[in-house]
C-alpha cells in the first residue's frame, strides 16, 4: 500500500472515529460533545458567567449562549442575574444535570488528551507539527475551530436522526479492518 493511501486511511479513520462517537454521545446521554464540555465547565466552576464559559472551553459567546439556550430549554441549566452586578448572569445546572453529568460517557477529546499527555514532550511536538502541515496542505490552516472533537457545528442540538445512526453499537468505533475494506472497496471503485 502506498504512503498516500495509509495517510488518507489514517485521516479517513480520525473523521470516523470523531463521527461515530459524536453519534454514541448523543444515543446514550442524548447531547452533544460540546453541551457536555459545557455542562462540565459550569458544575467544574459553580458560578460562572457566559463570558467565563467560553473562554474556559475556547467558544465565542455566542455559540456558548446558543448551547445554553438548549440547555435551558431541556430543564439542565438556568441562568440567575448576579445580585452584586446587575450586568451579569450567571450560569448554573440543575438536579438533572448533574445526573445526566454523571450517567454520560467522557467526550472523545477527554480520552485522547489523557493519552496525549502521557507522550513525550518531543512525541508530541512531532503530533502537533505534523497535523499543522496536514491542515496546511488541505487549505484548511485558516478554518476557525474549536479544541472540541466533533463533527459539525458546536451550537446544534442532538437530534433524533444523530440518535437513531449510532443504534445497536455498543462500541462507537469501527474496526481498523473495517475502515480498510471501506476505502478498499473505494479505491477499486475509482479505478
Amino acid at each position: 500500500m502506498e504512503s498516500i493511501e495509509q495517510v488518507l486511511i489514517a485521516l479517513r479513520r480520525v473523521i470516523r472515529a470523531t463521527d461515530l462517537y459524536s453519534k454514541h454521545l448523543a444515543k446514550t446521554s442524548g447531547l452533544t460533545a460540546p453541551q457536555i464540555l459545557l455542562l462540565q465547565a459550569i458544575r467544574d466552576r459553580g458560578q460562572v458567567t457566559i463570558g467565563e464559559l467560553a473562554e474556559e472551553i475556547s467558544l465565542s459567546q455566542a455559540t456558548v449562549t446558543t448551547i445554553i439556550d438548549r440547555l435551558e430549554k431541556r430543564g439542565l441549566v438556568y441562568r440567575q442575574r448576579s445580585t452584586e452586578d446587575k450586568r451579569k448572569v450567571h450560569a448554573f445546572l440543575t438536579d438533572k444535570a448533574e445526573q445526566v453529568l454523571q450517567d454520560a460517557p467522557m467526550p472523545l477529546q477527554e480520552h485522547f488528551a489523557r493519552q496525549f499527555d502521557e507522550l513525550h514532550n518531543w512525541e508530541q511536538n512531532m503530533i502537533l507539527s505534523s497535523l499543522q502541515r496536514i491542515a496546511e496542505m488541505m487549505d484548511a490552516q485558516h478554518i476557525d475551530a474549536s479544541p472540541i472533537l466533533d463533527i459539525g457545528t458546536l451550537d446544534r442540538s442532538s437530534t433524533p436522526a444523530e440518535k437513531g445512526a449510532a443504534a445497536g453499537s455498543e462500541n462507537p468505533l469501527l474496526s481498523g479492518e473495517e475502515v480498510n475494506r471501506s476505502v478498499r472497496i473505494r479505491h477499486a471503485e475509482s479505478e
